[in-house]
């Protein structure tokens, strides 16, 4: 019996290629599957909804159960209150302000620009000790470390605790991909260990920052601002956990993404490798081709929404499909061609509306560093496993592991 088409896409034997699977279900919009949740795949409704103040982050006013689950194990092992990407102003709209203040413009224009050169030095040491080129795991061996020494060099954790912060990522990340067998108590357990642990030691950072301020964003969340005051601790470590958490598997998956699909397009690979100048656009042009975050799918209508010719009613469940969005033939022309070139391309990659990726800035900074350097580096490159093994996670999609060659590691 053929599964129904929500169930096809989250199934992991689709995890590889859920395009045709998207394209099927825009034929239906707004997609009701019978039980609470409502699916919405089509980029104008994204869109729209993305900006709807009548759609709420908050999942406590859900008041129709999702019987996917998609969110529930995360937020039954969190050991920390929501961050803001999980809340409805006006208390998103002050952590976010302060937060935004530490990170980019107005206040904080160089912030990210700022640390380019010292991002440089982290991909430039990552491929010189890759090793063996007869067989790389992009992953371990360079995606998967890099977002996170970026994220403690943002925040200013001391270069002696890196490592921890390492660990911590491991442990937070395989909550949001858990292998099959995997005992759920025991993983929630580990994870809110983590945080815990995680929490602790930014606790008594952040006192260190308060009394000796420094450069770093950790200092300026510790202060605050003058028109919403200082976050308190829980908000400050809240917001540094989330900094880690969705900061770090977004931009894994986002460069993993990019170099498999360069190496599907090796054309445009070697343009990469002759003119690291074009890297912003194909970084824009992955953001929309291959995002890392696939679904939204913790969002609630707080009342009755009319869209795409259905009502969605008030305490509904609501998925947003932005990876089926990106490929929507009535806003993009050839949707499935990887075209760097293309004139046009406002993505859904980062969200849209007050939820927008504010690390958007440090995460295509990173994407464009990342693969300049491994074209540039990196002589004859060959993809060892097509598809490559994927993370369970439909939520962040990208590969657990990227098997690549190459001839030799160039200076």
């Amino acid at each position: 019996m053929t599964q129904p088409l929500i169930r096809q896409i989250l199934d992991y034997d689709n995890r590889a290629d859920p395009y045709p699977l998207y394209a099927e279900l825009r034929e239906t919009p707004v997609l009701h599957d019978g039980h609470g949740t409502y699916v919405v795949s089509t980029y104008w409704e994204i869109l729209s909804l993305l900006h709807d103040p009548r759609v709420s982050s908050d999942r406590r006013k859900r008041t129709v159960q999702d019987i996917y689950g998609l969110t529930q194990d995360a937020d039954e092992a969190s050991a920390l209150p929501p961050p803001f990407l999980r809340l409805d102003p006006p208390e998103h709209d002050r952590l976010r302000t302060v937060t935004n203040r530490s990170f980019g413009p107005p206040h904080s224009p160089q912030r990210v620009l700022g640390m380019r050169d010292e991002l440089e030095a982290v991909v430039s040491g990552l491929i010189d000790g890759i090793g063996d080129t007869g067989r790389i795991d992009l992953v371990e061996q360079f995606s998967y470390p890099f977002p996170v020494t970026a994220i403690c060099r943002l925040l200013g954790v001391p270069r002696e605790d890196e490592p921890r912060f390492h660990t911590w990522a491991d442990t937070l990340a395989a909550s949001l991909d858990p292998m099959p067998g995997e005992d759920p108590t025991e993983r929630n357990q580990r994870t809110r260990d983590a945080q815990l642990q995680l929490g602790g030691y930014l606790a008594e950072l952040l006192e260190k920052r308060r009394a000796h301020p420094g450069d770093d964003m950790l200092s300026e969340l510790a202060a605050g601002s003058p028109e919403h005051g200082e976050l308190s601790t829980i908000e400050a470590i809240t917001t540094s956990a989330l900094l880690l958490i969705a900061g770090h598997e977004t931009t894994v998956n986002l460069i993993t993404n990019g170099m498999l699909t360069l190496l599907r397009n090796p054309e445009v690979l070697e343009r990469l490798r002759d003119d690291p100048r074009i890297a912003p656009r194909i970084v824009e042009e992955l953001l929309r081709f291959e995002p890392p975050v696939q679904l939204i799918p913790n969002r609630t209508a707080v009342a009755d929404i009319d869209i795409g010719g259905v009502t969605i009613p008030g305490g509904a469940a609501l998925w947003l499909v932005p990876g089926s969005g990106n490929r929507d033939p009535l806003r993009f022309a050839d949707p499935d061609r990887f075209d760097p070139d293309r004139e046009d391309i406002e993505h859904l990659g980062f969200g849209s509306g007050i939820h927008i990726c504010f690390g958007a800035p440090l995460a295509r900074q990173e994407t464009e560093l990342a693969l300049s350097h491994l074209a540039r580096r990196l002589r004859n490159p060959r993809l060892l496993e097509d598809p490559p093994p994927y993370r369970r996670n439909a939520v962040l999609r990208g590969p657990r592991h990227l098997y690549i060659g190459c001839d030799e590691i160039r200076p």
